[in-house]
């Protein structure tokens, strides 16, 4: 199956090198290239792509605003970033992105990235996403224990979702809950059910925003 790819930045020069890098991948293809935010949602209704990889900041309508309104598309939306852009990670995170990558991306992180995004997975690098959101958290100091439907998770769903909070992978959360990575994957996808979440991505927001992962508090440990 081919996976069909949108390219979006407002530099030409790092839209061209990204098409060129996916172009070469026999199970992808770049149907479009975009410019700016609008110029993406066009392409989007245009080609049904798998996955968006789209620049976080960009001229007149940015990556931000153009994912909240394709949040009801089937689009997957990989979302380009660099260091000190804290606010716009998370506010990418509630608006429904799928992962994020460095714009420095070395050339066979960005072909895997795309296929786990593709594949319905997220791509959530703790140094990417753990430091926005915490300053976005400790900054905006949202209420507490508010989220819709997260009295309706077990013990075991909650130290998922918490774990999932600080940006472990199934593997790692296996470790920690000394479970099996099948298990982990049945918890996580009961946690996305009972929270009405789309993927990891949002239950990274919903375990800050309801206080069960506290910014700036200690790492988990396997016990």
């Amino acid at each position: 199956m081919t996976i069909r790819v949108v390219i979006a930045d407002d530099q030409e020069l790092i839209r061209g090198a990204f098409a060129m890098i996916l172009d070469a991948e026999d199970d992808m293809e770049v149907v479009a290239e975009a410019a700016d935010g609008a110029e993406a949602i066009a392409a989007v209704h245009a080609h049904a792509p798998d996955v968006l990889v789209l620049d976080i900041r960009m001229p007149g309508m940015d990556g931000i605003e153009a994912t909240r309104r394709l949040s009801g598309e089937p689009v997957r939306v990989l979302m380009l970033t660099t260091f000190g852009q804290d606010d716009y990670v998370y506010d990418a995170l509630r608006a429904g992105a799928s992962g994020f990558l460095l714009k420095d991306v070395r050339r066979a992180e960005l072909v895997h990235a795309v296929r786990v995004v593709a594949a319905g997975e997220s791509l959530l690098a703790p140094s990417v996403t753990t430091r926005p959101i915490e300053t976005a958290v400790r900054r905006r100091a949202p209420a507490t224990a508010a989220w819709p439907g997260l009295d309706r998770l077990t013990p075991r769903e909650r130290e998922t979702l918490e774990l999932l909070g600080r940006g472990l992978t199934n593997t790692e959360i296996a470790a920690a809950l000394v479970v099996s990575e099948h298990t982990v994957k049945t918890h996580v996808s009961s946690v996305l059910a009972k929270l009405g979440l789309r993927d990891r991505a949002q239950a990274v927001v919903a375990a800050y925003e309801s206080g069960l992962v506290v910014a700036g508090g200690p790492p988990p440990s396997a016990e």
